[in-house]
């Protein structure tokens, strides 16, 4: 009797753990993936559990549908979606969001690349390093592989139809920190040269910083995080968020300044209402149309090229 019992307490919890541990998010199948690290990520731990879609019953849903938060990712890489029709040659890369504890891969990545493409613009989706890997300098990790990332895409950029003076870089929440890291740390890889892609310029053409975190410390007055320093080689820069973000707007408002100091010509947008973490799903808040905006930016700085008359 007490063997079946125990059997019954095993079974049950290994169905329950079946259902709080869901499979982990793959591309669709089709598209190039490369990792980062062909010889492993540096400083990489040994042994590390596998990735698995954290989300549960219980998360916040956005504009009515759930988001998948992909945890444990510690064989980072990147993912190729060209434009299925005109390709203007202007690649950006993206990095979604999640605090660096998880990445909100659907919402803040696959969605966004929908979006590229229809623009014409080839996406770079970047799983990178989570949890713990940032934000820089507390860890090197999640900008190791920003800079790595940005080095292969101008590599491949022949390969995938890609103008290397058009590369841009697009972030979500910890991922726009990451890519105000990128537009910023760029002068020095840090980590060892891997191979050619490691020889080129890690700097972005241009950026795209949505709702960021991590830019201004509130713990201190919002005085400006003094590891990002923008300077006149920092890229020109479109900055978004709303009044109400609960991660305070400060980071954009703190940044843009920064930005302007530094001369490099920046756009803000400020929106009264949208909180946090909304991506690119529609609402009735027009703070969700910031993705219109930006399209008329790439064209304002000659990215995307002049829409006819």
């Amino acid at each position: 009797m007490r063997q079946q019992l125990l059997l019954l307490l095993a079974l049950a919890a290994s169905t329950c753990f079946s259902f709080a541990q869901k499979p982990a998010w793959q591309p669709p199948p089709g598209l190039t993936t490369l990792p980062l690290w062909p010889h492993g990520a540096p400083g990489a731990p040994a042994n590390t559990p596998p990735e698995v879609d954290t989300t549960t019953a219980k998360d916040k849903l956005i504009a009515g549908r759930p988001i998948i938060h992909l945890g444990n990712v510690s064989v980072p890489t990147l993912t190729v979606y060209p434009p299925k029709g005109q390709n203007t040659g202007v690649g950006i890369v993206v990095f979604p969001g999640g605090g660096y504890k998880i990445l909100a891969i659907d919402l803040e990545g696959t969605e966004v690349c929908d979006w590229l493409n229809a623009t014409g613009i080839t996406c770079l989706l970047v799983k990178y390093r989570v949890p713990d890997t940032g934000p820089y300098p507390k860890s090197d990790a999640a900008l190791q592989d920003a800079q790595r990332a940005v080095g292969l895409v101008r590599e491949h950029a022949g390969e995938w139809h890609i103008n290397p003076n058009k590369i841009g870089v697009l972030g979500f929440s910890a991922g726009a920190h990451l890519s105000a890291a990128v537009s910023t740390h760029f002068e020095k890889r840090l980590y060892p040269s891997v191979d050619s892609a490691d020889a080129l310029s890690c700097r972005p053409d241009f950026a795209v910083i949505v709702y960021p975190g991590y830019l201004a410390l509130s713990e201190k007055n919002f005085k400006h995080n003094p590891k990002i320093n923008p300077t006149s080689q920092t890229p020109p820069t479109f900055i978004v968020q709303a009044e109400d973000d609960p991660v305070h707007v400060e980071n954009a408002t703190v940044y843009f300044l920064q930005l302007k100091k530094a001369n490099v010509p920046a756009e803000l947008h400020i929106y009264a209402q949208g909180g946090h973490g909304y991506g690119l799903r529609k609402t009735e808040l027009p703070v969700t149309t910031w993705p219109q905006s930006v399209e008329v930016w790439l064209h304002t700085i000659h990215i995307l090229p002049a829409a006819a008359p």
